[in-house]
């Protein structure tokens, strides 16, 4: 009877969090911690802090990247390559903000894309809801595939505790599950795009909407373009320093013989992403004009902090009631998660959407799922099931797609469920899991 109270406490700050939205959600876990130690007399579990400090690490140095330009050499590049090809834009534009959130480690660096897709496409007579909503739903994806993302190297630090048949399934294992698996769903939400929805010269809503003068020159006004941007030196060394140190991140998660040895075991590579990244950020601020006092102030880090105060009081509230009750759980949950394994990923899907993260998302179910006895190849297998928050339109990208796009196309419905990215979404994360799966299996680790 306790851990259905203790788990109705859980719902309940995450739901309370949820609505309040921002720091709101690590907070209330405060209170569900506080509860579960003085109210039902269980012991303090572990918060992650490997995971917290990662996320400290990489935010630190996407920051700086942010303050210092750089970012926008890479959006730069992104927004010449889609020019290039504007009748493509539909399959284009979600492979590029997947790319960008791989690079970055970040989804939220689609903010800046958002409007220069908008433009693209309504330019050249392309629902802009086609581009606009994938391109969301993909820069979230991207996420499990970005060797520097908080959640990749979650799941990687879980799944080392967590041997099979000896051996643990290391950083180059779960990237070479988790990047296929994603590219492929980012394809498939890319095709789907191509036809989705009624041409603009056939949506009447729409051409009511332009008929107005006024709202034909808000829909078709003045574009967001980097094209006449003039880059500096500064910008493009922040850049290289920053691909530079995911490229030796990268490097030394291939070859851990390159990884200094202590106790007869290679460093982690939670530490050695904590390391570069960490280095990353300060060889910006030496090499460039960077004023410090502005990466702070970025999006990329107020996001992140979040996303560390979030990881910290939803993951240790989950895992004290969890290991409180982990002899029960395995006794009750065993026989179904070994049957019928794809139940861990609904799970992971609707805590997702509870928490809006993927880390902790990650962070709070990885752990419960391997201690009840799910194996670590589904576990990496059904990764992309942590992201669930497409479900409902209430996340910050998907609120950013909705707003930008002027001409109303990409919108939320009136049943609030049929918006414009569920489709997306469950076609992407779907064929994320299915090809992950399939890759798992060939490798060996189902």
């Amino acid at each position: 009877m306790d851990i259905l109270l203790q788990v109705a406490v859980i719902l309940i700050c995450l739901f309370y969090g949820a609505r309040k939205g921002g720091v709101a959600l690590g907070l209330l876990g405060g209170i569900g911690i506080v509860i579960m130690v003085f109210v039902f007399d269980l012991k303090p579990g572990k918060p992650p802090v490997d995971v917290m400090l990662t996320i400290i690490a990489v935010v630190a140095a996407s920051a700086t990247l942010q303050a210092s330009g750089g970012l926008e050499v890479l959006l730069k590049g992104a927004e010449k390559m889609l020019r290039r090809n504007p009748k493509y834009v539909s399959i284009l534009a979600p492979f590029t903000t997947c790319f960008l959130t791989i690079l970055c480690g970040t989804g939220h660096v689609v903010y800046t894309m958002l409007p220069i897709i908008y433009d693209i496409a309504i330019k050249n007579g392309i629902r802009p809801e086609r581009p606009m909503a994938a391109s969301s739903v993909s820069s979230q994806m991207g996420i499990l595939a970005s060797p520097v993302s908080v959640a990749v190297v979650a799941l990687v630090a879980f799944l080392a505790k967590a041997p099979v048949n000896g051996e643990i399934i290391d950083f180059i294992q779960v990237l070479s599950i988790t990047i296929p698996s994603t590219l492929a769903g980012v394809l498939l939400i890319g095709i789907f795009s191509w036809f989705r929805g009624k041409e603009l010269d056939d949506d009447v809503e729409f051409q009511k909407r332009i008929a107005d003068p006024v709202q034909r020159q808000m829909v078709y006004g003045e574009g967001t373009t980097l094209m006449g941007k003039i880059l500096t030196r500064d910008q493009w060394i922040a850049m290289w320093i920053f691909l530079g140190s995911i490229a030796v991140v990268a490097f030394l998660g291939a070859f851990e013989s390159l990884r200094p040895t202590f106790d007869g075991k290679p460093m982690s590579m939670v530490l050695t992403i904590q390391m570069f990244m960490l280095l990353a950020g300060a060889l910006m601020i030496v090499f460039t004009k960077t004023d410090p006092s502005t990466i702070g102030k970025t999006e990329v880090f107020r996001a992140g902090m979040i996303a560390v105060v979030a990881v910290f009081g939803i993951a240790w509230m989950a895992d004290t009631v969890f290991e409180a009750h982990l002899p029960e759980l395995k006794a009750a949950l065993t026989d179904l998660v070994k049957t019928q394994p794809w139940t861990y990923a609904i799970a992971l899907l609707l805590v997702s959407k509870l928490v809006n993260s993927q880390a902790a998302a990650i962070s709070a179910m990885v752990p419960v799922g391997l201690a009840i006895g799910v194996p670590p190849g589904y576990i990496v297998a059904f990764a992309a099931a942590s992201y669930g928050y497409y479900i409902l339109p209430t996340y910050p990208s998907d609120l950013a797609a909705i707003q930008f796009d002027r001409s109303g196309t990409t919108r939320i419905g009136k049943y609030v469920v049929n918006h414009s990215f569920i489709l997306p979404g469950l076609i992407g994360v779907g064929t994320s899991c299915f090809v992950g799966y399939l890759l798992a299996s060939a490798y060996g680790l189902i």
